[in-house]
């Protein structure tokens, strides 16, 4: 798991210095009508942090895992994120992912292949959970940018 530890900082690290260079007024506008500005996109990444945060160590602990789903556009709403000062976002999230990175690099080999069932999902692995946190990371960090 450090390889994929060290390709989370790498994209973290990346993104947060071209969103740092992103003016809070261009970060809180929405791109498409319905859709949700920078700011609301980064405060759900923060929460996928912090829900997949739960997740990891909980996995840990137990042989199989049931989690509630997320319920995102609640979540984004109820936290005010669009109000939030765009630098505190993208420092918070930073900071999250690289403890995140200390979890997977330290998960050991046997739980890997521990059973997680998020809500009404189909169960996957610990290894495949992890796996998928980072690609949803980078799927939203390209909307970031884009």
């Amino acid at each position: 798991m450090k390889q994929t530890a060290d390709e989370l900082i790498r994209t973290v690290e990346d993104a947060a210095g071209f969103l740092k260079r992103i003016p809070e007024s261009k970060a809180s506008q929405s791109p498409l009508p319905a859709g949700w500005s920078r700011i609301q996109i980064l405060g759900h990444l923060i929460d996928s942090a912090s829900n997949n945060h739960q997740r990891f160590v909980r996995a840990l602990k137990v042989s199989a895992l049931e989690f509630p789903k997320y319920e995102q556009d609640q979540w984004v709403e109820l936290q005010n994120y669009k109000n939030a000062p765009w630098p505190e976002l993208v420092d918070l999230w930073r900071l999250y992912n690289r403890h995140l990175a200390r979890i997977i690099e330290s998960v050991p080999a046997d739980k890997l292949e521990t059973s997680c069932k998020i809500g009404p999902s189909e169960p996957m692995t610990l290894r495949e959970l992890i796996e998928d946190y980072l690609r949803h990371l980078k799927h939203h960090v390209t909307q970031l940018q884009g």
